[in-house]
């Protein structure tokens, strides 16, 4: 019953900081001023612990620690927002942007872990510290991927063109499963034996990836058959919410990426579905319920992140690490994106702040903490000057630091890029060539 206590005070102080934040302004986007404020939050409650004037620090480490935050987002919430996420995906322009999501979702994932893992690796072994590749590597493979989450509820809202939004969408819910696969991969062989042969690790991947894609076709066939056999408006939408349960459940039971399949099968219901299943009442609600679902759960998310602070063990090296680790992501991904881009655009025209955004919008949120926190504690000890470092507490430093400068410096910066990239889009300066007006052309 604690828990269940401590979830709904949270929910509602997420609720209640969401409120406050819309009243007071509306130049802050809701989920950073609630990052924002638990990370002060945070702060405020470790330091007024450590001087002994408010021991609440104890309590609060407690209550965040019982959550279980790798296991609540990666188990649970996880499959709901990546669910509500896919299915606002409009399938005729994914496929027009097919071959960009496809490419930066697969290669620059896995290029930028390779990156990220090579540069860390060279970084700490100039300050003296033996960690082996494959733990930079599991680094890179979860901080690579962009979150979905954090991109969607940042990027949608800012109202970027259609085109180029597609792009960020569509490679952040794809690279999210994907990144998944390659993390898990990597920490089996880091943790769980798995021998590093390129069969064996192919194998792996193959099972979680292609296994995960088919796993959604035929979650989606099978909620989009029940669906249409109903004229029952909530009934329709129950069945909406059995995916990201019992689909998401039973994918992880099978060990195929249940985020692939959530992804699948929501663009699945929310393209097929929508236009043949639903009755013309479920159609007005399905939108509705599901951005319910999605804001409620994306502000307890971002309050959690903010208070995973708590959970951070601060040392020296790992302090520097911390803000090495920050430019050093940015040019993996940078990279990672680049090298594509520069075959891409010899096939298509592309809106000439589309590599920035990309590259300034590829936002790290939960999913990279929740992987961090699912690194197993004392088992890889390393010798420093201040002794005994866990390497595990060294990664989720590092992490922390890349996520909350995502958020916080990334997500409130990046607005003043998306207003030039629509001045600058392609097709709206056709339009306007053409003699159009701007108030009567479509969002594009």
């Amino acid at each position: 019953m604690e828990l269940y206590a401590y979830i709904c005070l949270l929910f509602g102080l997420s609720m209640f900081i969401s409120f406050f934040t819309r009243k007071l302004t509306d130049n802050i986007q809701t989920t950073i001023a609630i990052t924002a404020s638990a990370i002060v939050a945070s702060f405020l409650v470790l330091t007024l612990g450590s001087l002994s004037w408010l021991k609440v620090d104890e309590l609060a480490i407690s209550i965040v620690e019982q959550i279980d935050f790798k296991s609540f987002l990666l188990n649970g919430m996880l499959g709901f927002l990546l669910f509500a996420g896919s299915l606002g995906i409009k399938l005729p322009l994914m496929k027009e942007q097919r071959r960009e999501i496809a490419v930066y979702a697969l290669f620059s994932t896995l290029a930028s872990t390779f990156f990220v893992g090579g540069l860390i690796y060279v970084i700490v072994m100039l300050f003296g510290l033996n960690i082996g590749f494959v733990y930079c590597l599991l680094f890179g493979a979860l901080i690579s991927p962009t979150d979905p989450i954090a991109v969607l509820a940042i990027i949608k809202s800012l109202k970027a063109p259609k085109r180029l939004s597609m792009q960020v969408e569509g490679e952040s819910l794809f690279n999210d499963g994907i990144g998944l696969v390659i993390f898990t991969t990597v920490f089996a062989v880091a943790f769980e034996g798995q021998e590093a042969t390129l069969s064996g690790i192919l194998g792996l991947f193959l099972q979680e990836a292609v296994g995960g894609i088919l796993f959604g076709l035929f979650t989606g066939f099978v909620a989009h058959k029940f669906i249409s056999a109903t004229d029952d408006g909530s009934l329709e939408i129950l069945i909406t919410l059995t995916v990201p349960t019992v689909g998401f459940v039973v994918a992880n039971y099978l060990h195929v990426s249940g985020a692939l399949a959530m992804v699948v099968s929501g663009i699945m219901i929310g393209n097929w579905t929508r236009r043949q299943g639903f009755s013309e009442q479920s159609r007005l609600y399905l939108d509705h319920f599901w951005e319910m679902i999605d804001h409620s759960l994306n502000y307890l998310l971002f309050l959690l992140i903010g208070l995973s602070a708590l959970l951070v063990d601060f040392t020296t090296i790992g302090g520097i690490l911390m803000v090495i680790a920050i430019p050093v992501c940015l040019l993996a991904r940078y990279l990672s994106l680049w090298l594509p881009y520069q075959v891409l655009k010899r096939f298509a025209s592309y809106n000439p702040y589309t590599l920035r955004i990309l590259t300034w919008g590829g936002l790290r949120g939960g999913l990279a903490l929740a992987m961090a926190l699912a690194i197993p504690t004392g088992t890889v000890m390393i010798s420093s000057s201040e002794g005994s470092l866990d390497v595990r507490d060294l990664i989720l430093l590092m992490t922390y630091s890349v996520v909350t400068f995502s958020i916080l410096v990334q997500g409130s910066t990046i607005e003043p890029m998306i207003k030039k990239s629509k001045l600058e889009d392609p097709r709206r300066r056709a339009f306007n060539k053409l003699g159009g007006k701007d108030d009567f052309m479509p969002h594009i």
